[in-house]
């Protein structure tokens, strides 16, 4: 399908920062959007088409029935929804694991996986499974959030060349800090991380608009990986080039972490 066409694309976690920016994005070129969040209340101009809870298989269950109800088909699966989490290993609990485990990953994995026998039948379709440069790389007091995202960017690999004699596509999306209400959904009992984290998103002068435009460049480039900003692009470029340096930078900030954490 070329840039030109119009899509039939379904968006998850739409009602606010990139969902929101993404369902935007696609519709201002055309494309015919579901927009769906597991609330109602939305940013979104026109609101939530549908109330879908990720973790829930019954709710994936009925967006499937609604596109084919309302399309027929779907082109695009924008696999956006999450959650922010994490801490230092000795302070997330084994709870905030299984709970940024079941949104980040296995809510990701339940869509795909309601939605690729559609996808089979008809030959054609995209999977779009935001991640994040987390990733791709791992700071320290980011253990369970590095390893739902990593594991989102090996699902996607997976799934694209699984499914790629089906004319089905994957897409793993990789942004760096920009500026979102990732952070309200944030938990943990380590609140040095949340502190840390919290800083460097309202520091970034990235927008989720700015995110949300790279991310359909990417699609029509039909690339693989989407590193769709430049701090993305330069600290995975560290890590591939030089891995004695980056290895350094990552030690370098888990230890001023620590110092922060000291009395915490």
């Amino acid at each position: 399908m070329s840039a030109t066409e119009s899509r039939r694309v379904l968006v998850t976690g739409a009602a606010s920062g990139l969902g929101a920016a993404l369902v935007a994005a696609f519709r201002s070129r055309g494309d015919d959007v579901l927009a769906t969040d597991r609330v109602a209340t939305s940013s979104v101009e026109g609101g939530i088409d549908l109330v879908l809870d990720i973790t829930s298989d019954d709710d994936w269950a009925a967006a499937v029935d609604a596109v084919r109800e309302r399309w027929g088909g779907l082109d695009v699966l924008v696999n956006n929804a999450g959650v922010a989490g994490g801490g230092r290993v000795d302070r997330c609990t084994l709870e905030e694991w299984q709970w940024i485990t079941d949104i980040n990953l296995f809510g990701l994995v339940r869509g795909t996986r309601a939605f690729v026998p559609m996808l089979k039948e008809q030959g054609s379709g995209h999977l779009v499974n935001v991640a994040s440069l987390a990733g791709l790389v791992h700071p320290g007091g980011m253990g369970s959030y590095n390893a739902t995202k990593a594991a989102v960017v090996a699902f996607t690999e997976t799934c694209g060349h699984e499914l790629a004699s089906f004319g089905i596509r994957a897409s793993v999306v990789c942004p760096s800090y920009f500026r979102t209400n990732l952070m309200d959904s944030m938990q943990g009992t380590d609140e040095v991380v949340g502190r840390v984290v919290g800083g460097l998103v309202e520091r970034s002068k990235v927008t989720a608009e700015e995110i949300a435009a790279a991310v359909l460049a990417g699609i029509d480039a039909g690339e693989d990986v989407i590193v769709p900003d430049e701090a993305a692009r330069q600290a995975y470029f560290l890590k591939w080039a030089d891995r004695p340096a980056y290895d350094a930078v990552m030690r370098d900030q888990a230890v001023k972490l620590q110092a922060a954490g000291a009395d915490a």
